[in-house]
């Protein structure tokens, strides 16, 4: 066992391997239990494996933390993760808690936690990373750090109450939208709100396009009239007009009112449509130029890094105007054929003009069927006067193929490890 300190915000994210070096998952969080007369005790991790499901790797199992991986014996219980009676996350309800010095130097806030295994390979926490109160009236301004043994401090809450929701959101700053989503999902209801209430809103906005559209109505039933909006303005347009029209009439029809006028238009074009067809299925977001825009143009927007990979795989190429519904659809020009040329080349010259496209009308999946026979990442939508009003992508078709569950599916698959932990 490697006898490393490690700190657990660190340790999040980190890949897990089995002795062969194949990839198992990664880390998620670190649980521990308390003890009266020594610091807490490390039982375990939670893992992420394929599938967003978290699972309980005991840390008997563990057989080194280091270089920002995780070495396990291979053996891992495929049953979802519950936190048992006297179990405590770190990340999810340690961090952010407040503590007293036991030599009366005040209080802090707990940071980061330090983790490490005796001479028996038994880990537990060896160090605190402390956050005292600022000093300064400067907004910009933090307090000072400190680290502190366990047994130097008290906690000023009740062992098991949870930290506070903006530390919490600051541990997953750096997660992918879909592993905040399934993060969140794995919060009690309460505690799902609270963080989701503190996220910025594009991250929010983020993690609810990965959500089941049953969670996503929840979250969104749990915020304010005026936050809601906001969240939905920052949605990609065709995720946000499904979660709408999971609502009631009445309450969609409010939001779209309090929403960006922008915004709130290409999402009722979208409702339009029904949810099995092409027109349910698009973005009214693609990346659309002229046929005198250059190569080089488009590689700019296609660099956007908030773009969405699928539709930065191709520019469409229209007559005036350049916003859905564009001017007529001359074509495309997909991303590998822009690599060919120059970069002052007109898109005009290098366009593929015998792109199928679809009607907004027809099924969704007939869209599907046209992916699949053309090899295509994404597929212009067209009304009858070969106007471009959207594009489907990859990704969309997947949403509507796969089961309704299939973000939370929760198979009870045989254990690695023969019975639960």
């Amino acid at each position: 066992m490697s006898t490393q300190r490690v700190f657990v915000a660190r340790l999040a994210g980190c890949a897990v391997f089995d002795p062969v070096g194949d990839r198992l998952g990664k880390v998620r969080d670190v649980v521990i239990v308390y003890r009266s007369s020594a610091a807490p005790r490390v039982i375990g991790l939670v893992v992420e494996i394929p599938g967003r499901r978290h699972v309980f790797l005991s840390i008997g199992r563990v057989t080194s933390i280091r270089a920002g991986q995780v070495i396990s014996t291979g053996l891992i219980n495929v049953r979802r993760f519950q936190p048992r009676p006297g179990e405590l996350r770190v990340l999810a309800e340690l961090l952010g808690r407040r503590v007293g010095f036991v030599d009366g130097g005040g209080t802090a806030v707990i940071e980061d936690v330090a983790i490490e295994p005796n001479r028996l390979g038994e880990w537990s926490i060896t160090q605190l990373f402390l956050r005292k109160p600022k000093t300064s009236a400067s907004p910009f301004a933090k307090g000072p750090t400190a680290f502190a043994a366990w047994n130097e401090v008290t906690e000023e809450r009740t062992p098991g109450e949870a930290q506070s929701a903006e530390q919490l959101v600051a541990s997953y700053s750096e997660l992918h939208a879909a592993d905040l989503a399934s993060t969140l999902l794995d919060l009690p209801q309460k505690r799902m709100i609270e963080v989701a209430e503190e996220l910025p809103d594009d991250r929010l906005a983020d993690a609810l396009e990965e959500m089941p559209e049953d969670e996503q109505v929840h979250i969104l039933d749990g915020l304010g009239d005026e936050r809601a909006a906001d969240i939905l303005d920052h949605m990609e347009p065709d995720d946000a007009a499904d979660l709408l029209a999971q609502l009631p009439k009445k309450r969609l029809e409010q939001l779209l009112e309090l929403m960006e006028p922008e915004e709130a238009e290409d999402v009722r074009t979208l409702l339009a449509y029904g949810p099995d067809t092409a027109g349910g299925l698009m973005t009214t977001e693609p990346i659309i130029l002229s046929a005198d825009a250059t190569v080089a143009e488009a590689l700019a927007l296609i660099r956007r890094h908030e773009l969405h990979p699928a539709l930065a795989a191709a520019v469409f190429v229209t007559l005036p105007p350049f916003e859905t519904p564009t001017g007529r659809l001359l074509g495309v020009v997909h991303f590998q054929r822009m690599l060919r040329y120059p970069p002052h080349e007109r898109l005009g010259a290098i366009i593929d003009d015998s792109m199928e496209t679809i009607s907004g009308t027809a099924s969704a999946a007939e869209a599907a069927r046209m992916l699949a026979s053309y090899d295509l990442v994404s597929l212009p939508v067209v009304d009858a006067a070969q106007r471009l009003v959207g594009a489907i992508s990859i990704d969309d078709v997947l949403d509507y193929l796969l089961p309704d569950d299939w973000r939370t599916h929760d198979d009870d698959e045989p254990s690695a490890e023969g019975g639960a932990r």
